[in-house]
């Protein structure tokens, strides 16, 4: 046996218990899930059904628009304000933006339900807002807790600071001799925005977009503590499904749409990179 083939064979060695627990539990739950979304409850057969069930009873399609809309909104919103963030970071050098680029991470570090619990206190219709308003002789209710508004504030609380980072460390990337160089030739704010720093950092916004889409299409601590009983987010029907109507090929089945729901972000994903490999290559 000659050397380069048991160094290929050490190799092979090494790799296969790290592969061993990827299969386990990884792969094999993805697959278990496949198929049993695939079987009918009771006998097992082959069937359609827990997938027609999502997409023909009315309640159960309006939850699945209903958490693209959520997503959707919370997406666009939180990529806007980061990326404006994100713009302020970069290029303005005061001591507000320094200390905003020290804070902003902050509720990064801050656990999900804490949080949550924290923005009911003050948002909620008897919350902090609208006692300060008491004091002032007014009753501001903002109607936010069990509606969509309410979650969609509170995903922006968590995703602009991750996005912010994300699209952060793209401009970061940009030479300062370019938007200088542009500026001496007499390109104006605007110019230079258009032109230049935004094609050079459309890849971190897309990347920044498709994660904080896949983290909230399955989202639980929010809907759960602030969502209202109609219509709820998949994340709550699926725990509706597997613990108290115990479906379980209902719940493998919505956990396959899910998953294809997120990978319409993933393959945006991988586009993105290819294209971006593809133009480094030439």
């Amino acid at each position: 046996m000659s050397k380069e083939i048991k160094q290929k064979l050490v190799a092979y060695i090494m790799v296969i218990p790290a592969f061993l627990v990827v299969m386990l539990t990884v792969a094999y739950p993805i697959v278990s899930s496949v198929i049993k979304s695939f079987q009918d409850e009771d006998t097992g057969a082959f069937t359609l059904d827990n997938y027609a069930y999502f997409f023909t009873t009315p309640n159960q399609l309006k939850n699945i628009l209903y958490t693209l809309f959520v997503v959707l909104v919370t997406v666009v919103l939180a990529i806007v304000i980061a990326y404006l963030l994100a713009l302020y970071l970069r290029f303005t050098h005061s001591k507000i933006a320094k200390c905003i680029g020290t804070l902003y991470l902050l509720p990064r570090f801050v656990p999900a339900m804490c949080a949550v619990y924290a923005m009911i206190t003050i948002i909620r219709d008897s919350g902090l807002i609208n006692r300060i308003g008491l004091l002032f002789g007014q009753d501001w209710k903002l109607g936010l807790m069990y509606h969509a508004s309410g979650m969609i504030v509170m995903n922006l609380w968590f995703n602009i600071p991750f996005a912010t980072m994300m699209i952060t460390a793209g401009l970061g990337a940009i030479p300062d001799s370019i938007v200088e160089g542009a500026r001496d030739v007499g390109a104006g704010r605007l110019k230079v925005f258009r032109s230049m720093i935004l094609p050079l950092s459309v890849k971190d916004v897309v990347i920044a977009s498709t994660f904080v889409y896949m983290s909230n299409v399955g989202s639980f601590t929010t809907p759960y503590l602030m969502g209202g009983n109609a219509p709820k987010l998949l994340g709550i029907v699926l725990y509706d499904q597997f613990n108290k109507y115990l479906n379980y090929n209902r719940s493998a089945a919505l956990s396959v749409i899910m998953f294809l729901l997120c990978a319409v972000s993933a393959g945006v994903y991988i586009y993105t990179n290819l294209k971006d490999n593809e133009w480094e290559a030439q």
